[in-house]
């Protein structure tokens, strides 16, 4: 039987020690990393990893696209899926900076506790890698989203590349909005059900009276793992837990989210290994993540 091996291409000048281990983990038996990947060199390795093995037994040999810069692994996407002739490929997974992992384990995460369609929505510092792709996924599930960033009109962009992704139907539902002072801060979050807080590691986004102010709060996640929280009140390994004594709403931590993200990444990796044909971007891991969060 052919051995399961995954190719570990990433954009940065050292492959992630974090996705090796996970990989690993995830049962490979050979990973295969390769740094300071760049999109014009990684058809023939693309090449390399198809014309090798044939029928059947191309689904032992995938690829996973990681790396800081999650713009340059999205187009390396673009090209190792270009670089496929038909049949002839091997599946593919691309998680650059666990930007997909970690966004669906965030929204599956507060889909346990509120129905998404007809929520109201606030993703804080939405214009990130992780914050987009959080605005997606509740977008897709029928939340109304609102996203914030210091610059209008760059959460304005984000906001219109989501809509190209939706159609016309995304116009009312997807609302673009400055973040820059306290007072901003508990404007927007005034009819809020769900608060995603996905800014910059470190940066406090939202007090815990902010929070505790919002009637009818009922979920709040920070995604920031370095103090100062992202969401006051709510601590880095907090799973579910109240945000304040008595309060209906509950907060999940990096840490609290993790457990799911980590799941959802071994998962995915063990997928790939299923057929030659996957490409595991956000849509699919989101999918994977919902299946893991019910067995």
């Amino acid at each position: 039987m052919p051995k399961r091996i995954l190719f570990q291409f990433d954009c940065d000048s050292q492959p992630s020690s974090f996705d090796a281990v996970v990989a690993i983990d995830s049962g490979v038996d050979h990973l295969i990393p390769y740094a300071d990947v760049q999109a014009t060199l990684i058809e023939p390795l693309v090449h390399g990893a198809m014309f090798t093995r044939g029928g059947d037994d191309l689904k032992d040999t995938a690829i996973f696209l990681g790396g800081s810069d999650v713009a340059e692994a999205e187009n390396l996407l673009r090209c190792v899926t270009d670089a496929f002739f038909g049949p002839v490929r091997v599946s593919v997974m691309m998680d650059a900076n666990g930007c997909n992992t970690t966004a669906a384990a965030a929204v599956v995460s507060a889909a346990r506790h509120l129905d998404l369609a007809g929520a109201h929505a606030v993703v804080l510092g939405g214009t990130g890698p992780v914050g987009q792709r959080v605005a997606r996924l509740l977008i897709g599930d029928g939340a109304t989203v609102t996203l914030t960033s210091r610059s209008l009109s760059r959460a304005e962009k984000v906001c219109a590349r989501i809509r190209e992704q939706f159609g016309e139907s995304a116009n009312a539902e997807l609302i673009a909005a400055e973040l820059d002072s306290p007072d901003d801060v508990a404007k927007l979050l005034t009819r809020a059900n769900l608060v995603i807080a996905c800014g910059a590691a470190g940066v406090q986004l939202a007090s815990e009276s902010d929070l505790a102010a919002v009637p009818d709060l009922a979920v709040a996640i920070d995604l920031n793992a370095i103090p100062p929280s992202g969401l006051g009140g709510v601590a880095v390994m907090d799973k579910a837990q109240p945000i304040v004594e008595g309060s209906r709403a509950v907060g999940y931590g990096a840490i609290g989210v993790g457990g799911l993200k980590m799941k959802t990444h071994r998962a995915a990796i063990q997928s790939l290994f299923e057929s030659n044909d996957k490409v595991l971007d956000i849509d699919e891991i989101y999918s994977l993540a919902k299946a893991t969060d019910r067995s």
